[in-house]
């Protein structure tokens, strides 16, 4: 195979520049102009998540490669004037070889065994197979009517988004080539986090991982560095990440990108079990954060129904030390912060976080998004206010979580036999299905952000009162839609007149600032009427 598009030169990385237009550059230039260039303009969350993983990995080891090491004030001097362009240029053509598109060797981010290999040589995939959202095999057809017996041919360029988002949120499962299934990407059902700065090279330095230790005995090499990948290798054991450059790049499947014609337009490839990572628990991904979950921490992802900003407390810095650890937040942020916290604390400003990624059950897509947040830097620097956040976020799920039981309570009530356990759980299910939780947790977040402004700023009343009349706010609007899908029933009204004052107590206890104390007394008689009436 004839050597084709160096990615170095070749226009293939859509950015967004300053100016609002979006064009696709060649790595050298996007390094050159990295301080004009505002953010990657893929659209594809896992492609965008994959492409800031490969840029970071670009540049960490070309600082190691050209500096050596550095601390914390000279990556705020990077943050502030901008990246050593020519020392990342300089690595970038020190390895200009590895990193041709299509190559006999070196293929960039393949494996050139697979064109020899007796399990792969005669055996072609259509291009779909390493596109998350495409058809292939046995996937359902929903949008994509793609036939994999005669695919339409795309862009070599698109072809790179696509492989570069697989390797990094491929779900494990069967491969049946090389080995019989085959482990997951690094960032399978990940919500990934990155910190965004207001230029490329801002949120590269924001996320940038600390320079090797002297004493590293193997040194975190991504995949260019590393010697071509050999059959043997792929169909070995899981092999643990010598750090975050090695993940961020790792082959986690075997591919080979075929032109088609030598126009550069990709219809085919070989595929195979690839590099398989092993997971180390003391080892995370640095772009992924944790919740408590029933067995321990679990890696926050993108459930249905459940908005992202619920797990915000996951997001920031967790203090150190203390009791059981509920939240571990990546190792990204905690870069940022690192970064913010050598500013003072009159020029700190806010933080955005972009969250992106894809969720799967087994080989299955589920759903894929990208959010982004603005934090005040306050709530990444300072442990007491992120604990705040935790409380407030914590305060919102429990009376999520009470009124949900309200609502049950409420909808048996309008079914026969009530106090059964059938009734309870056919209940349960209707609650679940209906609006009750997008209408609370989506008029709570109408006063989030000014509740993280509040907590930013030390005013804790003020907080309080903000956040608690959020939540009632919200309670009362959930319950009233939940009220509208039972209608008018004699059943109904009964229900409703006996579970009203249970859920005025719910509120009071739970949302004390929301209830002054000139309209304590009101509620309380209103709320003994009701239950009088009930009765």
């Amino acid at each position: 195979m004839t050597p084709m598009y160096n990615l170095l030169d070749e226009p293939w990385l859509p950015v967004r520049l300053a100016d609002g237009s979006v064009q696709s550059l060649g790595l050298l230039e996007v390094f050159r102009r990295c301080g004009e260039i505002t953010a990657l303009a893929e659209t594809a969350p896992p492609s965008l998540i994959a492409e800031y993983r490969l840029l970071l990995a670009i540049t960490h080891r070309a600082l190691v490669h050209g500096l050596g090491s550095w601390k914390d004030n000279e990556r705020l001097q990077w943050y502030q004037s901008g990246l050593p362009a020519d020392v990342i240029c300089n690595y970038l053509n020190h390895w200009r070889e590895r990193f041709w598109l299509f190559h006999p060797e070196h293929p960039f981010m393949q494996v050139a065994a697979l064109a020899a290999a007796d399990e792969t040589r005669d055996k072609r995939k259509p291009w779909t197979q390493i596109a998350l959202s495409g058809a292939s095999g046995n996937t359902p057809v929903v949008f994509d009517h793609a036939v994999d017996d005669a695919p339409a041919a795309i862009s070599w360029q698109s072809a790179l988004g696509h492989l570069l988002g697989l390797l990094q949120f491929i779900p494990g499962g069967l491969v049946k080539v090389l080995r019989a299934s085959d482990k997951a990407g690094a960032l399978v059902n990940t919500a990934a986090v990155l910190p965004v700065g207001a230029t490329l090279s801002q949120t590269l330095v924001l996320a940038l991982h600390r320079p090797p230790l002297p004493s590293r005995s193997a040194p975190d090499l991504p995949a260019w560095e590393r010697p071509p990948l050999a059959i043997g290798q792929l169909s070995g054991e899981p092999v643990l990440a010598t750090g975050p450059n090695d993940r961020y790049t790792r082959q986690s499947r075997a591919v080979l990108l075929e032109p088609s014609d030598g126009s550069g337009a990709v219809q085919w490839l070989r595929f195979a079990a690839g590099l398989a990572l092993g997971e180390d628990e003391h080892q995370p991904d640095p772009m992924a954060c944790f919740r408590e979950g029933s067995n321990g921490l679990v890696r926050v992802t993108f459930t249905e129904g459940r908005a992202v900003w619920r797990d915000l407390p996951a997001l920031v810095p967790s203090p150190q030390g203390g009791d059981k650890v509920a939240f571990r937040a990546a190792l990204v942020v905690e870069s940022a912060a690192a970064l913010h916290a050598l500013t003072p604390s009159r020029q700190r400003g806010h933080q955005r976080l972009l969250v992106a990624g894809v969720a799967s059950d087994h080989a299955k897509l589920l759903r894929w998004r990208v959010e982004q947040f603005r934090l005040p830097e306050a709530l990444l620097v300072e442990p007491d206010r992120a604990m705040e956040l935790r409380v407030h976020i914590a305060l919102a799920d429990e009376v999520h979580r009470q009124l949900r039981q309200l609502a049950i309570g409420l909808v048996a009530g309008t079914l026969p036999d009530p106090d059964s356990k059938d009734t309870r759980n056919r209940a349960r299910d209707m609650v679940g299905n209906g609006p009750l939780a997008s209408t609370f947790f989506a008029g709570a977040e109408r006063q989030l952000w000014a509740l993280m402004a509040c907590i930013a700023e030390d005013k804790a009343e003020a907080a309080d009162v903000l956040w608690h009349g959020a939540l009632r706010d919200a309670a009362n609007l959930a319950w009233q839609r939940q009220l509208g899908i039972l209608g008018h029933s004699v059943r109904a009204l009964r229900s409703e007149a006996q579970c009203r004052g249970r859920l005025y107590r719910l509120l009071r206890q739970q949302l004390p600032a929301a209830f002054p104390a000139d309209t304590v007394a009101v509620a309380t008689a209103r709320a003994k009427e009701t239950i009088t009436q009930g009765e």
